[in-house]
């Protein structure tokens, strides 16, 4: 890894032949293709590659990892099979490798446990630590110019706790993948009552912790995050009132239905990316019920039976308020006022709660956020949105070497998979063999 310095010195460094930007499951996977592809080819063995992740540490959605939630996608989806199926950094391996092939085999299930696949990053993450720089936040991309060619981006991080100190890293190309962003409703102000779902753990562990009452909580959302969140808290507060508010009349079941899952198969990506614009859309409105705002049958049906069994019980815990939106949030007290709106009447009821949750998605972060002024090198289309070729690298404007590839926020481009785990291991593959075929070794 690249010794810390500062600008004045970073001439004394090697430059790298890619520096990635975020180090979730896109980018690590990314690692494990470049670490592999070095070690079976000759020649090689000079390839620089460099990952920054602001994080102190491998961390995947943990406000999210209920102990009992399950992963939404196959095993065999994991970092590196569908590229590889022989490497030693699959689930498989790692189940080996722990101990419990043979128990995760007697299950008979495709889904692991949420907290298990997310040991499993972990476990590959630590073992290309000597790749990674954690606490390292990118502060901004500088394009540098050699002969009026732009050859080389200087990507400038910095240490959260040592904010003075920048550290610099010359490299041949960039790959982006910092992931998404938590996604609220305009005007939302977030206090120690109102949060993101994606804060779900360790919000609730410090309630029960202190002993906080929590008499009803309110959850806004219609997808599986939602569903987990009013499962979670309902479990976790057994006085409390949990009212579920959405748009529609009830949860929608997710499509995974062998034909439509094939919207997710590597092939798909190359069908989605010839397709004219028009019919890129369609492809994305048909099967937005394969991810978005959809909801487990397993948790659906479970919910409806909680609320079946509390109605025999005399008393109601569980509270779907369909056909709804939230109009106003005040506050009261050290809780909340939440208006809740029934669409069809107009009827307005305000709840006195003590927690409001927005499970209302996330975003990918914008492009300007992580490169700065090396994002107006990046051409655009006719909707404003970046142009990005088959093979994940940002189109950009004449005279410039330099490469920027994305992982994520191609939806456009791409189709679903874009920010999903379905094709990580394939997208590695295609931008570390892109990496290799421009880039000679330094």
């Amino acid at each position: 890894m690249t010794t810390l310095h500062n600008d004045r010195e970073h001439d004394r460094e090697p430059v790298h032949d890619v520096v990635g930007i975020g180090f979730g499951p896109s980018n690590l996977a990314l690692a494990i293709a470049i670490r592999e592809r070095i070690a079976s080819t000759p020649g090689l063995e000079g390839f620089r590659a460099a990952f920054l992740e602001r994080q102190p540490h491998f961390g995947w959605h943990r406000g999210m990892l209920i102990d009992d939630a399950t992963m939404q996608v196959s095993f065999l989806k994991d970092l590196v099979t569908l590229r590889d199926p022989t490497s030693d950094f699959s689930f498989l391996s790692y189940l080996q490798d722990q101990g419990r092939l043979v128990d995760f085999l007697n299950q008979k299930t495709l889904y692991p446990l949420r907290i298990e696949f997310h040991d499993y990053l972990e476990w590959a993450a630590a073992r290309l630590a000597h790749l990674v720089e954690y606490s390292a936040d990118v502060v901004s991309v500088r394009p540098v110019t050699e002969d009026g060619e732009i050859r080389w981006f200087d990507v400038i991080s910095r240490d959260p706790a040592a904010p003075g100190r920048r550290t610099v890293r010359r490299t041949r190309a960039i790959v982006v993948a910092t992931g998404l962003e938590p996604h609220l409703p305009p005007g939302t102000v977030l206090s120690e009552r109102v949060w993101h779902n994606s804060e779900l753990l360790p919000r609730v562990g410090e309630l029960l912790h202190t002993g906080t009452p929590v008499r009803r909580a309110v959850v806004l959302g219609a997808g599986q995050s939602a569903a987990e969140a009013v499962d979670f808290l309902h479990r976790s507060f057994p006085d409390a009132e949990i009212c579920s508010v959405f748009a529609k009349y009830g949860y929608t079941p997710a499509d995974d239905s062998p034909f439509a899952n094939k919207i997710f198969d590597p092939e798909a990506v190359d069908v989605y990316f010839g397709a004219p614009r028009d019919v890129k859309r369609s492809l994305f409105d048909y099967h937005r019920g394969t991810n978005y705002s959809v909801v487990d049958m397993d948790l659906i049906q479970s919910l409806s039976r909680t609320m079946y069994q509390e109605k025999v019980r005399g008393r109601q815990r569980l509270r779907m308020m369909n056909v709804s939106r939230i109009r106003e949030v005040g506050t009261h007290g050290a809780g909340v006022r939440v208006t809740v709106e029934f669409l069809p009447t107009g009827e307005r009821e305000l709840l006195a709660a003590d927690l409001l949750v927005h499970a209302t998605g996330y975003q990918p972060r914008g492009l300007g956020d992580d490169l700065g002024e090396v994002g107006k090198l990046c051409l655009r289309d006719e909707e404003d949105l970046i142009q990005v070729g088959r093979d994940h690298r940002v189109v950009t404007v004449p005279k410039v070497a330099a490469g920027i590839y994305l992982q994520g926020g191609t939806e456009h481009t791409h189709g679903l998979t874009s920010t999903l785990l379905s094709t990580t291991a394939v997208r590695a593959g295609e931008i570390c063999s892109s990496l290799l075929a421009r880039t000679e070794p330094s």
